[in-house]
């Protein structure tokens, strides 16, 4: 039996495979960011027709500054809106942060969005007034743009890299709403947002392998 070249060697194979492994990877990777953010967003969109079309507030089921029994609105607030207005706006800027920031896996993802959730939540029932109801997802909004940008800070991958810049770059300007300002809006949401998403940049880091030398 003879053997016949095929003008690829081994090293040739060998790093062919991986970027389509990678490849492969990356394309299944925002497959999955793509639908559980459609799924979020339109999670938000039933709640808020059937608040729109049912009796009864479900605005009051937000956080409640102060109140001991408003804690379980952090994990609810996200999800309900002041109205279809409100909604708009946060929902394609979600839909564009939140798809940067599940690319690297929906575990990732998934534990940052909680991160956000609370260190955003508990900023907004600490610092507002007593009881001062909240809603919205401005908190993840300002969350997944300090995360995103954060990632290519403490992973130092050249893709999260790129990524960071660019959205750095493009919302730069969101950055103002971390500041008091206009009334009606929760600036400590937006801040501690930020800062939950900067934390959870942290949290989910890659972790490198140190290099351990063999002792003889």
């Amino acid at each position: 039996m003879n053997d016949h070249p095929t003008g690829m060697s081994p090293t040739g194979r060998s790093s062919g495979d991986l970027l389509k492994r990678r490849a492969g990877n990356l394309a299944a990777g925002a497959l999955g960011a793509a639908i559980i953010n459609v799924l979020m967003v339109a999670a938000m969109w039933v709640i808020e027709v059937a608040d729109y079309v049912l009796p009864g507030e479900f605005d009051g089921y937000g956080i409640r500054a102060w109140d001991p029994e408003g804690l379980g609105g952090i994990f609810l607030a996200p999800f309900l809106h002041a109205g279809f207005g409100h909604l708009m706006a946060n929902s394609l800027p979600l839909l564009i942060l939140g798809f940067l920031a599940a690319l690297r896996g929906i575990g990732r993802f998934l534990a940052a969005s909680l991160i956000i959730v609370l260190v955003s939540g508990l900023g907004v029932w600490f610092t507002s007034s007593p009881l001062a109801v909240t809603v919205g997802a401005s908190g993840l909004v300002f969350g997944y743009f300090g995360f995103v940008v954060a990632r290519g800070l403490f992973d130092r991958r050249a893709l999260d890299i790129v990524l960071g810049v660019g959205v750095a770059i493009a919302y730069y300007s969101i950055i103002w709403g971390v500041l008091p300002g206009e009334e009606g809006i929760s600036w400590q949401g937006h801040l501690f947002g930020l800062v939950g998403g900067v934390l959870a940049a942290w949290v989910v880091r890659r972790r490198r392998r140190r290099a351990v030398t063999p002792a003889y």
